[in-house]
């Protein structure tokens, strides 16, 4: 049997009635990486020396604990713009080469301490600014399902790196899409949890009030797993909020009947590809036949949500991005005469084309006399765009939508044509800007390439987003895997 074929929740029942040991385990996803990564180019770094130690560690406790955590002894992988501790931490970006941060940030700690065996960093947009990950200034990702294709961005390697069978599980983060929107073109789950829920501390951080950490994994169970291990207040993050969450794994019982689906007009419109929303019409059948109820509404704000975004990200990571400077980490330009001309050169060398694009933008919206005119309104837009989901959800108590309008399109197609490839984004924008939960799932194939279904929830209310997932994938039953990854 191929052990990287497992999923967390085989692998950890394996792992608990010593089937299989973790370090063999952990040696199959690292052979695995050797056999294939040279292809999708997953990964930016590999830990192969310190996966073995943690399994080994991991194998200790398998042998003395009777009921250790579920992640006891699985690989899983990390996306690089979480920080861990003697592991490099590049964010895909010139400007961070050579940083190895002193510290772990809470969601490995979080990992380490469930027991889990981290592999290694995957590729993503540089500073997670981008659809398709082919922002990284390190190497440009493939689609499992096909090598000349996206996996869609910003965690492009976390979403490709389960496609292919070279992660059990992996982490990514989630600003306006970028752990749905790879999910849904690698046809894996993708969970962005409630802001606040997930500790941000050790994120690198895009844009503050929108970045959230989350799991992609290869079904909805394990993203519950997932999502368990990482979940917790921590005071090392001021906007961590304190809350106790259910078990999650339970709560995929419930089923979804009885449940009220609303599906906002807006998120099916122009630029939809037609076998996308054939699959969307599918789904909704599928939920009517188990007992949920449909209607279709309205949520005018949507339209202004993407506007809106690209104010508002752009903006915070212009101030985020002004701590990277040459001086205490990272790249440092050689040839400069004084301190301002350091950090123009430092700046102008370290940083890509796409991050320079947003820093312009947001330090625009934030100067003097503009202020008012673009951040003030897009907070305005954003302040609707939460009262629409407020209104919404006293009516319904799940929303879904296509993951995106579009599958997964070619490298290079849309890199000439910044506005194109914002609008990959455009279906799960407006969760972010709410900071609402919601997850992707695949439902099927266009073309040959997955097609993934997005669900969105109140507050908090992940076990019913997990829940209803989980009923239409046991119905769904999509195990198709890429050939790569066959």
């Amino acid at each position: 049997m191929d052990l990287y074929k497992l999923t967390i929740e085989q692998a950890a029942a394996k792992l608990k009635a010593k089937e299989i040991t973790s370090v063999e385990l952990t040696k199959s996803i690292l052979d695995r990486i050797e056999k294939v990564d040279g292809q999708v180019k997953a990964f930016l770094f590999i830990d192969r020396e310190g996966a073995l130690a943690q399994a080994k560690e991991a194998d200790k406790r398998l042998a003395t604990e009777k009921d250790g955590p579920i992640l006891l002894g699985v690989p899983v992988a990390v996306k690089d713009n979480i920080c861990t501790k003697g592991v490099p931490t590049t964010c895909a970006s010139k400007i961070l080469n050579g940083f190895v941060p002193p510290y772990d940030a809470t969601v490995i700690k979080a990992l380490k301490g469930e027991g889990a065996v981290i592999v290694g960093k995957t590729n993503l947009d540089e500073f997670a600014m981008g659809s398709s990950t082919e922002n990284s200034e390190k190497q440009v990702t493939g689609n499992p399902w096909d090598l000349k294709r996206v996996p869609g961005g910003s965690s492009g390697g976390s979403a490709a790196s389960v496609a292919a069978d070279e992660a059990i599980g992996a982490i990514g983060s989630d600003t306006g899409g970028s752990i749905r929107q790879p999910a849904a073109f690698c046809g894996v789950v993708g969970l962005k949890p409630t802001y606040g829920l997930v500790s941000r501390y050790g994120l690198v951080a895009f844009a503050s009030s929108l970045d959230q950490i989350g799991p992609l994994t290869k079904n909805v169970t394990d993203a519950a797993i997932m999502l368990q291990a990482i979940t917790g207040h921590d005071t090392s993050d001021s906007t961590s909020l304190e809350y106790q969450p259910p078990n999650y794994l339970d709560s995929l019982k419930k089923g979804i009947k009885g449940l009220k689906f609303g599906i906002p007009k807006e998120l099916f419109g122009e630029g939809c590809q037609d076998e996308i929303r054939d699959s969307i019409q599918n789904m909704i059948k599928l939920i009517e036949s188990l007992g949920g109820e449909v209607a279709e509404t309205s949520l005018s704000t949507f339209e202004y949500a993407l506007p809106a975004y690209y104010i508002i990200a752009p903006a915070e990571a212009s101030s985020n991005l002004s701590r990277f400077d040459g001086v205490r980490y990272g790249h440092r330009a050689k040839d400069a005469e004084g301190m301002i001309d350091s950090y123009k050169k430092t700046r102008a060398e370290g940083f890509g084309s796409e991050v320079k694009r947003r820093i312009m933008l947001g330090t625009y919206a934030l100067t003097a006399g503009y202020y008012d005119a673009y951040y003030g309104q897009a907070q305005k837009v954003r302040t609707l765009i939460i009262k629409d989901f407020t209104d919404a959800f006293e009516k319904f108590d799940l929303l879904i939508s296509p993951t995106t309008p579009t599958t997964a399109f070619e490298i290079g197609a849309k890199t000439d044509d910044p506005l194109q490839m914002y609008l990959s984004d455009v279906c799960t924008i407006p969760s972010n800007l709410a900071g609402i939960p919601a997850i992707s799932i695949p439902v099927g194939l266009a073309g040959g390439l997955p097609v993934g279904l997005q669900i969105m929830g109140k507050h908090f209310d992940e076990s019913t987003i997990l829940s209803a997932a989980r009923a239409l994938e046991k119905e769904v039953d999509f195990k198709i895997t890429p050939e790569l990854a066959g």
